[in-house]
């Protein structure tokens, strides 16, 4: 039988759900609306997490399962978990330190945390506090100076794993951001301020952690830039479309495993594993680029149904996920591994810091009692009980 594991977290606030609606009480309309928005009218959003509903598991409860164990190998190192933390631009805007916070429980429940080219803490203090364990995802620069740089300064961490992201050769068109006035970088509208002023916990931790910024991005900004440059900068430095030349370039001077994220297509794919990286995020940006696309959850099931696919690079899925029902669909579907985004800036909006030590052991103790009702043993096994799609 299986050994009974407790996983600690606050019983106010057992589901994705129940942080989500304490963090929109938390949170400053604009900041949340960030967090929360789509491409156009939304409705691949909606798709990401609608269409997990489809698949269907089968228990078998005769079958006699051993003691559960949900870590899995990944790059050669074991994680306590199937899962982590997605890259997500602007996180001390939505809570303030929210990069620390994730970055140092997840450290603590041996996970991945990926920290963005476009957070607000910087390559160099997230490598410190998540004992050099966090991953990173790259916003491809204009410059090549300037990739090779942010190279540079990830292999002096020990980066253990770096992510290119590919899926933003423009930036999504969302209406939720233009009705807020958010912009790049934000303004602090009338409107906005008065916002902020009704979320008084978030305005104080402002204050004490400071405006967020680009962290990672300042040893590269022009002295004395002032706010209304920003936005220049970022669209001059950040700008362009990633092809097979840009990341076949990296993938020379980068020798530690290597991600693409934002791959959903079977050209993609191929070209990826052409150019000879070690594992895909199949995503859709969160449903923040393309309305018009298909969920990430469908892209995975046709990719990782292709055994040369799975032959050749991990498959990983990144979008949607919101329980630990959808993790075990994932895994039924193929997937070698997830992120998550939304839920865990949820877990730091509705509580602070500890709301990335409650999400993580909130998605254990939920998969881990889904594994234990389908009476399986590990990770690896979730594909033998997938009962159908409908």
């Amino acid at each position: 039988m299986s050994k009974k594991i407790l996983y600690r977290y606050n019983p106010k606030y057992p589901s994705v759900a129940d942080l989500k609606t304490k963090a929109k009480s938390r949170i400053p309309k604009f900041a949340f609306d960030y967090l929360e928005g789509g491409a156009n009218e939304e409705f691949n959003l909606a798709k990401n997490e609608s269409d997990f509903d489809d698949i269907f598991l089968k228990p078998q409860y005769l079958h006699v399962a051993g003691d559960i164990d949900m870590s899995v190998e990944l790059f050669g190192r074991r994680y306590s978990a199937p899962f982590g933390i997605s890259p997500i631009g602007l996180q001390g805007l939505m809570w303030p330190n929210a990069p620390e916070i994730l970055a140092k429980a997840a450290a603590k429940h041996d996970i991945p945390y990926t920290l963005s080219t476009v957070s607000t803490s910087s390559i160099e203090r997230i490598a410190k506090v998540s004992d050099g364990k966090a991953w990173f995802q790259l916003y491809h620069p204009t410059e090549d100076r300037l990739r090779d740089d942010i190279l540079r300064r990830l292999k002096d961490v020990e980066c253990p794993v770096l992510v290119v992201l590919v899926d933003v050769p423009s930036f999504g068109l969302r209406y939720r951001e233009i009705k807020s006035g958010l912009s790049m970088p934000p303004k602090m509208n009338i409107s906005n301020i008065i916002q902020a002023m009704i979320r008084p916990t978030w305005g104080i931790k402002t204050l004490q952690h400071g405006i967020p910024s680009f962290a990672t991005l300042k040893p590269y900004m022009e002295k004395g830039l002032d706010l209304s440059q920003l936005g220049q900068f970022m669209n001059r430095t950040f700008t362009g479309k990633v092809n097979v030349e840009k990341v076949k370039a990296i993938r020379d001077i980068w020798n530690g495993p290597l991600v693409l994220k934002g791959i959903t297509t079977d050209e993609d794919m191929q070209a990826a594993i052409g150019i000879g990286v070690d594992g895909v995020i199949v995503s859709n940006h969160g449903g923040r680029q393309i309305d018009a696309g298909e969920s990430s959850i469908n892209s995975l099931i046709h990719l990782a149904s292709n055994p040369v696919y799975k032959e050749k690079v991990k498959i990983m899925l990144d979008g949607g996920i919101r329980s630990g029902v959808d993790l075990a669909r994932a895994h039924a579907v193929g997937s070698d591994f997830n992120f998550m985004g939304r839920p865990f800036m949820y877990g730091v909006g509705a509580l602070g810091d500890d709301g990335g030590d409650h999400t993580i052991s909130m998605f254990k103790a939920q998969l881990y009692q889904v594994m234990q009702q389908l009476t399986l043993e590990n990770v690896g096994q979730f594909p033998g009980r997938l009962l159908q799609r409908s």
